[in-house]
């Protein structure tokens, strides 16, 4: 369970650092770093509210620990475990979870539960409020911090010490739609707790970090759940709720 909670952490530390998501003064750092702090690790992850229900019911659902490697990499960039998830169980969650912060935009969450997935994905589009202030006009700040804030891909072209230069694909708003933009060049900072990337690698991102490398699977399922959501999102109907769960 160390590997998954190492893994989970990976991801977790960018908006934690900025205070974002999870708990204040988790240690994460350390717990990351260190042999010795793995038990704290693996207690720190449970305190994420907004990612450890996820991680239970993906796990519950495929006969996992919610901390086994295969389960947390479904969460945060996707996997064939998430094809094996009841549909009833996961709308049952959903409602269980949203449905009392949601209040009148309950019956607009409704239609796309079930063709959602348990990943972050979902939770980025789907349950945070930030696709809702684009649609009130808040379009700058609200497109950034869902851009920063979803896992995005790049390849590496550029190796600068502590920066890793990327071409990756930011989304943009016409007014209605999100979608993948043309590719960009960005700076971002070089991967904390594994070690450092290549040039020609293709790269998880998490707001301004690199997380980790991806491999081929990797990549396809992380594009796959990002381009779904996408297209559940864009659906006028699937305007899904302004709820925010840290």
């Amino acid at each position: 369970m160390t590997r998954g909670a190492r893994l989970f952490g990976r991801y977790a530390f960018p908006p934690n650092v900025l205070g974002y998501c999870g708990p204040s003064d988790t240690g994460l750092t350390e717990g990351l770093i260190s042999v010795e702090a793995s038990a704290e690790l693996e207690r720190v992850v449970q305190q994420f509210e907004g990612a450890w229900p996820y991680l239970e019911l993906i796990g519950g659902s495929t006969g996992r620990d919610p901390l086994d490697v295969k389960v947390v990499e479904a969460y945060w960039i996707g996997n064939d475990l998430l094809d094996g998830i009841d549909t009833l169980i996961w709308g049952n969650s959903v409602d269980e979870r949203f449905r009392s912060r949601a209040g009148g935009s309950w019956s607009a969450l409704n239609p796309g539960i079930v063709e959602g997935k348990p990943n972050h994905a979902f939770h980025v589009f789907c349950v945070y409020p930030w696709v809702g202030l684009l649609r009130s006009g808040y379009a700058d700040h609200a497109l950034e911090v869902i851009d920063r804030c979803r896992i995005r891909w790049g390849k590496v072209v550029e190796l600068d010490g502590t920066r890793v230069v990327v071409d990756s694909h930011p989304l943009e708003w016409d007014g209605e739609m999100l979608s993948l933009g043309k590719s960009i060049r960005e700076t971002v900072r070089q991967p904390v707790f594994e070690s450092r990337c290549g040039i020609g690698d293709t790269v998880a991102l998490h707001w301004d970090y690199v997380c980790e490398t991806l491999d081929r699977r990797q990549l396809s399922s992380l594009m796959q759940q990002t381009r779904a959501h996408l297209e559940l999102v864009n659906r006028p109907k699937a305007e899904l709720a302004s709820v925010i769960e840290r």
